[in-house]
C-alpha cells in the first residue's frame, strides 16, 4: 500500500470551490457610497402660469367690482361736469355757430340776423336740462376714460401671464391719448367739414333754424365714434399679445380691410361727399397699417422669447 505523496512547502492547496469542481464565485461590488452618486437630474421647467386663477363666481363679483368703480368715476366727472355746463356747451358748439355765421355771409345777410340763429333753439321746456344733461354724460366719459380703461385691464389682468401685465402702463396711456386724439381730430376736422358741406354749400336756399338737442346728438355721434375707431392699434395689440392675429394675416387681408373701411366710413358719415368720406376712412387705414407693424412687433417678441 502506498503512502500518500507530501505536498511540497509553497504548494497552494487547492479552495473546495475547485476541489468540487465548481467554478468560483466572485465577491460582489460593495455598494457605492452615497457621496459618490450623481445629483438627480433637475425637473424640467415647467411653462408660467397666468396670474391667478378664478372660478366662474370669482369672474362674476370681479366684473361687478369693476363696473361700480367704473361707474363711480363717471359719477364724480359728471357731478364735477355739471357745474361747468355752460361753459362746456359754449365750447361745443362753437363749430355750428362759425358755419351758421359763414351762412349768412353766403346769402348776403347780416351777421345778427336771428333767423340764421346766433343761437341754438329749443321745441321744448325740459329739453335745455336734457341738452345739459347729455354735455355732462359726453364731458364725464371722456374725463373719466382712462379710469374706465384701467378698470377694463385689471379685469382682464387676472388672466395674464407675469411679463403681459408689464402692458399695463402702456395699455393705459395709448388708450386714453388714441380716444382724445379720435375726439379732438373729429371736433376740429371732421365736424366744421360736415357741416360747411351740410349747411354752407348745400343750403343756401334754406333758412337754417337748428335745434340745440339735433345739433349735439349729430356732434357725439362723431366725436365719440372717431374717438372708439382710433382704438384700433390697442385693439390689434390685444389680439396680438394672445396670438389671435398676425401681421402676415393683416396684411394678406388688406384689400378686404380698405372695402370694410371704406363701407363703414360711407355708413358713419354724416354727408355722402367725397370730402368726409376720405376724413373717416382716410384715418381708419392709417391707423390700420400702424395696427400692422404693432402685431409685427409682438410676433417678433414672441419668437424670440419662445427662441430663448
Amino acid at each position: 500500500m502506498s503512502e500518500p505523496i507530501p505536498r511540497s512547502q509553497g504548494q497552494i492547496e487547492p479552495s473546495s470551490s475547485e476541489s468540487e469542481g465548481t467554478p468560483s464565485e466572485k465577491p460582489q461590488d460593495a455598494p457605492a457610497s452615497p457621496r459618490n452618486e450623481a445629483p438627480p437630474p433637475e425637473p424640467p421647467d415647467e411653462p408660467e402660469e397666468p396670474g391667478g386663477k378664478m372660478t366662474f363666481l370669482e369672474h362674476l363679483d370681479e366684473l361687478r367690482r369693476r363696473l361700480i368703480y367704473g361707474s363711480i368715476a363717471l359719477g364724480l366727472t359728471v357731478a364735477g361736469s355739471f357745474f361747468f355746463r355752460e361753459q362746456i356747451f359754449d365750447f361745443l358748439q362753437e363749430p355750428i355757430l362759425r358755419i351758421l355765421a359763414e351762412v349768412t355771409t353766403a346769402q348776403g345777410r347780416d351777421i345778427t340776423d336771428y333767423a340764421v340763429g346766433e343761437r341754438l333753439i329749443i321745441t321744448k321746456p325740459t329739453e335745455a336740462f336734457t341738452i345739459y344733461l347729455k354735455v355732462c354724460l359726453v364731458s364725464g366719459f371722456f374725463l373719466a376714460s382712462p379710469v374706465i380703461a384701467w378698470q377694463i385691464w385689471a379685469f382682464i389682468s387676472p388672466g395674464l401671464y407675469r411679463r403681459e401685465k408689464l402692458y399695463a402702463i402702456p395699455f393705459l396711456f395709448f388708450s386714453t391719448l388714441l380716444f382724445l386724439a379720435g375726439g379732438a381730430f373729429a371736433f376740429y376736422v371732421i365736424l366744421p367739414a360736415g357741416l360747411r358741406f351740410l349747411l354752407v354749400e348745400m343750403g343756401q336756399q334754406f333758412t337754417p333754424l337748428l335745434t340745440a338737442a339735433d345739433f349735439f346728438n349729430l356732434e357725439v355721434i362723431i366725436l365719440v365714434g372717431m374717438g372708439v375707431v382710433f382704438q384700433m392699434p390697442i385693439i390689434i395689440a390685444f389680439l396680438s399679445l394672445f396670438g389671435l392675429v398676425s401681421p402676415g394675416f393683416l396684411w394678406k387681408n388688406f384689400r378686404y380691410a380698405i372695402l370694410i373701411i371704406t363701407v363703414i366710413a360711407a355708413v358713419v358719415s354724416p354727408t355722402p361727399d367725397a370730402l368726409n368720406l376720405f376724413f373717416w376712412a382716410g384715418p381708419m387705414i392709417l391707423l390700420y397699417i400702424i395696427s400692422i407693424g404693432i402685431s409685427w412687433i409682438f410676433q417678433f417678441r414672441r419668437r424670440r422669447r419662445e427662441r430663448a
